[in-house]
């Protein structure tokens, strides 16, 4: 490098423990949207509420996620002070997400089961929860703009938090492994049991990392304002909207969000029902895809960062998406544990588009961190709001039978259902929208970066 690149802290690769403590900050928030999405509307089938009314717990959650992000985005760039948010988001998280797996306290206190009463009472904490979850996830991700702005660290900041959140997730899967073992669902009750344990168990292990990122984790506001007063001026709203990028990345991520999040509401009914694999599969088939997810994100750090880079790892995550939505697609029960191989490469394709998806709103933002956090903000309640609306669409026409289709001259069977569809072609067809969009992106065009990407190893 220049020697004046050098002599600019900001923009010098940062210490392998700075990623670390920035890392594990979102551990929180991903075991429990881990068990929120993998569990949660099997969950609430399972004491009793329809397919209909749990997709409505779960549109409730999203639709106040969503709005909570917009809101909390704008006041933090106002405010700033992301560690204070990141610690209140974590503390309302903590306390609300043992009542929407807990069972229904407003039933039990006015002695009342009513389906309706208990629909109500589970939207009402995922609302809650969810709130508190998106204020966690604004200020943990718009801080990665203000804690460097060397593009490489940025990446590298981003794929560690991705490998922290395979982290989460294996750990979730690993309790949810445990529990189902020790503890049979025999009656609306134990299974009540089964997941207040696991709720209980993700809270602890997640609060653990939250205390050692606060803890490890200086306020970049406060770097960032020695730095260059003016790049922490209040960007205004309508500026972003001129930005044909802004679009761009917006597109990107909703469709990413969509990939993973609706893959995942899916994954545990497929390889029950349609699949009809042993109840242990629901645990160790989301665990492989995150261990490939992991490994991957491990990798990632490491890699020299440009815009081509970032555009061809994101194609490459995308088009392995189509070729394993297609295979689940086409997947008969008869030959039900090729799921093991399918998930190895779904983990890669995911780390892959996620760690690029995230990586491509630095690339927007660039030094104009005043910005920063609505741009986190704002793509989220795309993301949130577009999660919502497919999981009730597509929970809205689930039923308990599924058409069959023979194939082999009636040798083998594939049921296509909703939950096929939900994992198969719905994550495929974003993918491939993601793909085209990723295309026409310009990542080092002109504004979109105050200095070219720099190609050079990541840490210290």
């Amino acid at each position: 490098m220049a020697g004046g690149s050098e002599e600019d802290p900001y923009t010098k690769p940062i210490g392998r423990w700075a990623v670390f403590f920035y890392g594990v900050g979102h551990m929180l928030n991903d075991i429990t949207a881990s068990c929120w999405f993998t569990y949660l509307l099997l969950f609430l089938t399972q004491i009793g509420l329809s397919p209909r009314d749990a997709a409505i717990v779960m549109l409730s959650g999203q639709v106040a996620d969503g709005f909570a992000t917009i809101f909390t985005g704008e006041l933090i760039d106002r405010f700033g002070h992301f560690k204070i948010w990141h610690a209140a988001g974590s503390v309302l998280v903590a306390i609300s997400f043992s009542s929407v797996f807990g069972g229904c306290l407003p039933c039990s206190i006015l002695h009342n089961d009513s389906l309706s009463l208990e629909t109500f009472s589970y939207s009402m904490f995922a609302a809650i929860f969810n709130i508190g979850w998106a204020a966690t996830q604004v200020s943990h991700m718009a801080m990665v703009n203000c804690i460097s702005l060397n593009s490489t660290s940025r990446v590298a900041l981003t794929s560690c938090r991705n490998a922290f959140t395979m982290v989460a997730n294996l750990s979730l899967y690993a309790i949810a492994l445990v529990v189902f073992g020790v503890i049979k669902a025999g009656s609306k009750e134990n299974t009540e049991t089964q997941y207040r344990w696991i709720a209980y168990s993700s809270i602890t292990v997640g609060c653990c990392f939250v205390v050692i990122f606060l803890m490890g984790t200086k306020e970049p506001r406060l770097r960032m304002d020695l730095k260059e007063t003016s790049r922490r001026v209040r960007i205004p709203w309508v500026y972003w909207f001129k930005k044909l990028l802004y679009y761009q990345v917006a597109m990107v991520y909703l469709l990413t969000r969509l990939v993973l999040n609706v893959s995942q509401a899916y994954l545990a009914f497929f390889v029950i029902d349609d699949l009809q694999m042993d109840q242990s599969a629901k645990a160790l088939v989301p665990a492989i895809i995150y261990i490939g997810s992991f490994v991957v994100s491990v990798l990632l750090q490491e890699i020299p960062w440009n815009g081509r880079r970032l555009k061809a790892y994101y194609s490459a995550g995308g088009i392995i998406w189509m070729f394993c939505g297609a295979a689940i697609l086409l997947l008969p029960r008869d030959i039900s544990s090729f799921m093991y191989a399918i998930s190895v490469f779904i983990g890669i394709a995911n780390a892959l588009m996620m760690v690029t998806a995230i990586s491509v709103q630095s690339v927007l933002v660039g030094a104009e961190v005043g910005g920063c956090a609505f741009v986190c903000g704002s793509l989220s309640f795309l993301d949130k709001m577009s999660c919502g609306i497919a999981l009730y669409v597509l929970q809205s026409h689930q039923t308990g039978t599924s058409p069959r289709i023979q194939l082999n001259n009636g040798q083998q069977s594939v049921y296509f259902s909703v939950t096929r569809y939900g994992l198969g072609l719905v994550p495929a067809l974003c993918s491939f929208v993601g793909v085209v969009v990723t295309f026409f992106m310009e990542l080092e065009a002109a504004g979109s970066l105050s200095k070219p990407l720099l190609d050079e190893p990541l840490l210290e």
